[in-house]
C-alpha cells in the first residue's frame, strides 16, 4: 500500500497554529514521526489565503525535506499554486490533486508529463461531485483521456473516487467499491487513492469505520491512501489485508512491518 502521510494539513488546528507561528520544529517533527511509521509520501498542505499559499507551501516543503528524503505530496485546491510550488520540490513526488473541473488538467499534465511526478486525480468535475458511480466513471475516462494527450502514463496515476461520509450513503460504500474495481479492472498498473477517514465523518468511534472500510476497498482494487501512518491499528491492518489478499508472498512485508514496530506492542 501507498501511504500518503496526512498529519501535516493546515485545515488541523495544531497545524494551523504551527503555521502562523512559523514553527519549524512542530512540522520537522511532524514529517520525521511520519516516515519513521512507513509513510511512502509526506502531505503538505498549508490551508492559507492563496495570495499566501506559495510562500506559506516553500516554507514548509523546506523544513519536510530538512529531515527527510521522502517525496513530498504538494497539496492545494489552486492548480496554479501547484504549478508553482513543484520546483521547490528535490525529488519528483505527487501532484494533489488535480480534477475535471476547469482547466486544473491543462495546467499541470504538461507541467509533469516528461517527469516522474505522479498525480492524485478526482472523480469530480464542473458539475461537482457525480452522485453515481457511472457518473464518476464518465469524469475518469475524460481524465485518462487527458493523461493520454499528454503522455502520461496510468501507472503515476493515482484515482481518487471520492469517499463520502458513510452516514449519509444510501448504499454504504456500494459505489465507492463499483467505481474502485472497474478503475483496477480497465487499468491493472493505475493507482486508486482515497482520504479513508472520509468514510466517518459524524459517527462515533470512528477508527472503527476507517478500519473496515480500509479493508473492503483494499479488496476491491484500493492500493493507495491518504491517512494517518502513526496509526499503528491502522498500519497493522493495511499490513494484513495485504497478505490476506495474497499480496504478501509467506507474509514476509507483515512479518518485517511487525519486526521494525510499526504495528503491534511498542517497543
Amino acid at each position: 500500500m501507498i501511504i500518503i502521510g496526512e498529519k501535516i494539513n493546515g485545515s488541523i488546528p495544531a497545524v494551523a497554529e504551527a503555521i502562523a507561528a512559523r514553527d519549524a520544529e512542530f512540522i520537522k517533527n511532524r514529517a520525521r514521526i511520519q516516515a519513521e511509521a512507513g509513510a511512502t509520501y509526506i502531505d503538505c498542505c498549508a490551508s492559507v489565503p492563496e495570495e499566501v499559499e506559495v510562500e506559506t507551501l516553500k516554507w514548509m516543503i523546506d523544513c519536510i525535506q530538512e529531515v527527510t528524503d521522502l517525496p513530498i505530496s504538494v497539496d492545494s485546491p489552486s492548480a496554479k499554486v501547484l504549478a508553482e510550488v513543484i520546483p521547490y520540490c528535490k525529488q519528483p513526488g505527487l501532484v494533489n490533486s488535480v480534477s475535471g473541473e476547469g482547466d486544473k488538467m491543462d495546467v499541470i499534465f504538461p507541467l509533469i508529463a516528461d517527469t516522474k511526478w505522479e498525480v492524485i486525480c478526482l472523480l469530480s468535475d464542473d458539475t461537482g461531485i457525480p452522485k453515481s458511480a457511472a457518473d464518476r466513471l464518465k469524469v475518469f475516462d475524460k481524465v485518462m483521456d487527458k493523461a493520454k494527450e499528454y503522455g502520461i502514463s496510468p501507472s503515476r496515476m493515482h484515482i481518487d473516487p471520492l469517499v463520502e461520509m458513510l452516514c449519509t450513503s444510501e448504499d454504504g460504500i456500494a459505489m465507492n467499491v463499483e467505481v474502485i474495481s472497474t478503475v483496477r479492472k480497465r487499468y491493472p498498473n493505475i493507482h486508486i487513492t482515497a482520504a479513508v477517514s472520509n468514510i466517518s465523518f459524524n459517527l462515533p468511534v470512528r477508527k472503527m469505520i476507517n478500519l473496515g472500510f480500509t479493508v473492503l476497498a483494499m479488496n476491491a482494487g484500493l492500493d493507495s491512501a491518504i491517512l494517518d501512518p502513526t496509526n499503528r491499528d491502522m498500519m497493522g491492518v493495511i499490513y494484513a489485508t495485504e497478505a490476506l489478499l495474497g499480496e504478501d508472498e509467506y507474509c514476509m512485508e507483515y512479518i518485517g512491518a511487525y519486526r521494525e514496530g510499526i504495528f503491534g506492542p511498542k517497543k
